[in-house]
């Protein structure tokens, strides 16, 4: 009686179940971990929000206004873009008593796809700070913790 030699490797079913178990877990954890890097990059669109704040305060104490978006970075030496580059920084409104800047998503950036988090804004309106977020250039400042929670 001749022995039979002992099977080596994988057979075709178990190649194609393990490649099957790997795009399941691929497509639940990739959207998650595009989910979370979007929220790390906002740190990065806030830091820049808060320089800017810091900047604007240093401007009005010694000018009889706030800055306007012109002086961005000769007055304020404040970056237009976020340092990785994923967010624009400019100042909507300036007048003696407030302000309102924003960081947007640019667009071809990853931050483009985040949703309700895509503009993130600063306002100060007579030494009232406010905090908001939006998908558009309209800024809801009711629920800035949506966005703006580290």
């Amino acid at each position: 009686m001749a022995q039979r030699a002992s099977a080596r490797g994988f057979t075709l079913i178990e190649v194609m179940i393990a490649v099957a178990i790997i795009g399941v877990l691929s497509m639940v954890a990739l959207p998650s971990f595009l989910d979370s890097m979007r929220k790390s990059r906002r740190a990065e669109a806030i830091t820049a929000l808060a320089a800017l704040q810091q900047a604007q305060e240093r401007f009005r104490s010694s000018n009889a206004a706030y800055a306007a978006n012109d002086v961005l970075t000769s007055a304020l030496r404040v970056n237009a873009t976020t340092a990785s580059g994923y967010y624009a920084i400019a100042i909507t409104a300036a007048t003696a008593t407030g302000y309102t800047a924003t960081a947007s998503a640019r667009n071809g950036t990853s931050q483009a796809n985040d949703g309700n988090c895509k503009v993130l804004g600063v306002q100060m309106n007579a030494g009232n700070l406010s905090y908001g977020a939006s998908a558009t250039s309209t800024i809801d400042w009711t629920d800035p913790n949506r966005c703006w929670a580290r």
